[in-house]
């Protein structure tokens, strides 16, 4: 299940939207990043991590939706981090009596029996402004932004110089905004300055959902993303393969005239 994509950095890439779960490796385990999607499949990211002799030491979630928030018994008890803003929403989030219900409106109908629900969502924030996770392995930095939902984060892993982007930077998708955010248009832009301020630091980059891709596709996507959302706040036609009639998913349209209508309503 697990594919090497740089020094020190594995990729699991499930069923569900190409998500990819990604295993740092350190000294004495492996920091685990957005670990899913079906409860078959995180027990056989398990059973593989057991077989390289590599148990899970720490973990990070990016943000704070439920496919970014699972997690498997066979993990372990370890820190699961997270930004001190999307802990916070989820704390707030799993205090209501309802939750499971809210989420189950969500879930794709053909992996909905196999999702694990049990230990969904239980990270604790680091610090608010933090810029490392603290564990015992390579250095990885965090890029704490306000796109796509509250305390995003993306990674750098400094020592294999990889970019984990979280849900941003994707080739199947095209940006999805935080329309419930009061500047969603302006928090996207910033986080992509940001993302761009580092993709000199990087060979690679890993999105949440979709393909890795090299130094020159970090890039392109970085600029074929921010003319999405420029055209968007400008109401201009969007030529984006990602939401074309060639779309590799043929609901992302709807999901794109949606948010244009979101904005439109906004403005």
């Amino acid at each position: 299940m697990l594919k090497r994509v740089a020094s020190g950095v594995l990729v699991h890439e499930s069923e569900f939207l190409q998500s990819n779960s990604v295993v740092v490796q350190g000294q004495h385990g492996v920091l685990l990043i957005d670990p899913g999607i079906t409860g078959q499949e995180l027990a056989h990211l398990a059973q593989d991590l057991r077989e390289l002799g590599e148990p899970v030491v720490a973990s990070f979630s990016t943000h704070p939706h439920w496919d970014h928030m699972l997690w498997h018994e066979e993990f372990g008890d370890v820190p699961r981090y997270a930004t001190s803003r999307c802990a916070t929403l989820m704390r707030e989030f799993l205090s209501n009596a309802d939750w499971q219900d809210q989420i189950a409106e969500g879930l794709p109908p053909e992996h909905a029996e196999d999702i694990p629900m049990e230990l969904l969502g239980l990270v604790t924030g680091l610090p608010a402004g933090a810029t490392q996770i603290p564990w015992d392995g390579p250095a990885v930095r965090i890029i704490e932004h306000q796109a796509h939902a509250v305390g995003h984060a993306a990674l750098v892993l400094e020592a294999s110089r990889v970019l984990v982007a979280g849900d941003m930077l994707s080739d199947i998708l095209m940006p999805f905004l935080d329309l419930a955010a009061e500047t969603p248009i302006e928090d996207y832009l910033d986080a992509l300055r940001l993302l761009e301020g580092v993709a000199g630091d990087t060979n690679a980059v890993i999105p949440g959902h979709g393909s890795v891709g090299g130094a020159e596709q970090l890039r392109a996507r970085i600029v074929l993303d921010r003319a999405y959302v420029q055209n968007l706040r400008d109401g201009r036609t969007i030529d984006d393969p990602r939401v074309g009639p060639d779309a590799l998913l043929e609901w992302l349209p709807d999901v794109h005239n949606w948010q244009v209508q979101r904005l439109a309503q906004t403005q």
